[in-house]
């Protein structure tokens, strides 16, 4: 997320109530996620396992909950809680609008675009040209829409994500201050789900389609010209690369990549990366060749047992 315009770090640590180190001009420009940040912007830290990862991140405000050196050229928010002030950081520069219409004044549709009775368009969204929205539709705050896409009933898009921090008063949500991003040409069935992102976008490329039921987490990113079956579900910070295919019931986890031009097949529970140009199937799903070898020697079992049982006798 990108601010409207350049703070300095002593503002932001006002904001927050937090010390700091660092010049108090040292110019912050926004805030993201680690595996979205940039120079300028802030990532939150609260575990010493990922303290290094942080710190030497592109990066050049740390949100951390501990006093340590401070890499040259960055500068450190030092707080008792980064998640809350990262949550307090998303909340002032993104603070959730309530609409007091179906379609918000503030939403820019495209020509020749159709919004069917029962929708629900948030404030500042982008629909493109030449679009059919079904009913009962709900698009939420700033998510963008190119043209030639269609959206079957039932569709959420902008639903937060499913990000909590587990304390001992119960879960505490990370706030989502990020978008949906749609490209031309795509299509999306009946009852999708598609999360946005916590401070990027979560992003679905041109040509792509993607059948009924399908449940897409935040900050995913979906390339061009994927069929993407009923009933997947993907986690959040998933990277799916051109011409995919992922077939019913996939279950994928978060932060992993499919290759360009793989192919799921039906019910496989992805937990790992994979190459492209390959075929997978199973839990966990692996190539054909591999499971296929898997499953011979699977069904060797009972007869090697027989023959123990005979060197027994």
């Amino acid at each position: 997320m990108k601010f409207s315009k350049a703070h300095t770090l002593k503002n932001i640590a006002e904001l927050i109530n937090s010390e700091f180190i660092g010049a108090d001009d040292f110019p912050v420009l926004g805030m993201n996620e680690i595996h979205v940040v940039e120079s300028g912007d802030i990532v939150f830290v609260d575990h010493p396992k990922y303290y290094d990862k942080a710190l030497e991140s592109k990066a050049t405000i740390v949100l951390i909950n501990k006093k340590v050196d401070c890499p040259e050229g960055k500068a450190l928010l030092i707080s008792d809680d980064p998640f809350r002030d990262f949550n307090k950081l998303t909340n002032y520069f993104n603070p959730f609008q309530s609409s007091n219409s179906q379609i918000s004044t503030t939403a820019k549709i495209g020509k020749n675009t159709i919004i069917q009775p029962n929708c629900f368009i948030g404030n500042h969204v982008e629909i493109g040209d030449d679009c059919i929205i079904h009913s009962n539709v709900s698009i939420y705050d700033n998510a963008i829409i190119g043209n030639h896409v269609e959206i079957h009933s039932g569709s959420v898009l902008g639903a937060s994500a499913f990000y909590y921090k587990n304390r001992p008063s119960g879960f505490d949500q990370l706030k989502s201050g990020g978008r949906v991003v749609i490209e031309n040409n795509v299509d999306i069935g009946a009852a999708c789900t598609i999360d946005r992102g916590v401070t990027a976008d979560t992003t679905i490329k041109e040509g792509t389609k993607i059948d009924n039921q399908v449940q897409i987490g935040h900050d995913t990113v979906i390339g061009k010209k994927c069929l993407i079956a009923s009933q997947v579900g993907i986690a959040g910070c998933v990277v799916i690369e051109d011409e995919v295919t992922i077939w019913g019931q996939v279950g994928i986890t978060s932060g992993i990549t499919i290759g360009a031009k793989a192919v799921i097949s039906a019910k496989a529970g992805v937990s790992k990366s994979l190459e492209g140009g390959k075929s997978y199937f199973g839990i966990p799903a692996d190539d054909f060749r591999t499971k296929y070898k898997e499953i011979a020697s699977i069904r060797k079992i009972p007869e090697l047992l027989e023959k123990l049982k005979q060197l027994d006798k």
